[in-house]
């Protein structure tokens, strides 16, 4: 994507949405975009180490442990694919649209992301924190009091924090639909 080419275009067309600079709406592109890349990173992190660890200890024979770590797999997994599909579907349409149809494009865009957030999103904690709560058993049974309270601490702060970071990117979001929409 060529953000220079993007800019003169849009510079050289007459648009009504005088208060939409071609640089503020790419600026806001990227910005969003170098989001969803962070949190593919960090989910892919964690199915990294997932996987290392249920092909290292879990999957010597099927059981609820099994069934937590590809529960957490699973919804990891799909959650990546669809923020590479959201991405990628975004940047194929940036470089084919002049400045009107991008301005509805991003609104459309950003209602889907909304569906995204406020419906997959939830799924996809609730499948990864079942996951987590079949492990604790297991957990509770193999490592000592101590690391177990650890685990159990700090695996519940983190989805906690998962859910701090979507509300804050389902504000985000909104904020940017609300914008795009008074323009």
């Amino acid at each position: 994507m060529e953000n220079d080419t993007l800019q003169k275009l849009w510079k050289t067309q007459h648009h009504n949405l005088a208060k939409d600079d071609p640089s503020a709406i790419i600026l806001r592109a990227k910005k969003q975009r170098n989001g969803q890349y962070f949190s593919i990173l960090i989910m892919s992190i964690t199915v990294s180490i997932l996987v290392v660890y249920a092909f290292i200890y879990g999957f010597k024979n099927w059981n609820t442990f099994n069934l937590g770590l590809t529960l957490m797999i699973g919804s990891l997994t799909f959650r990546i694919m669809l923020e590479f599909y959201s991405l990628f579907r975004k940047e194929i349409h940036l470089i084919s649209m002049d400045h009107n149809a991008y301005h509805q494009y991003l609104k459309k865009y950003f209602k889907i992301r909304l569906l995204i957030n406020y419906i997959i999103t939830p799924i996809c904690l609730l499948t990864y924190s079942i996951g987590f709560v079949l492990l604790l058993p297991y957990f509770k049974s193999y490592f000592s009091t101590a690391f177990y309270t650890y685990l159990l601490v700090s695996g519940f702060l983190s989805i906690i924090g998962v859910i701090i970071i979507v509300a804050k990117s389902i504000i985000k979001e909104m904020v940017f639909l609300k914008q795009l929409n008074e323009k």
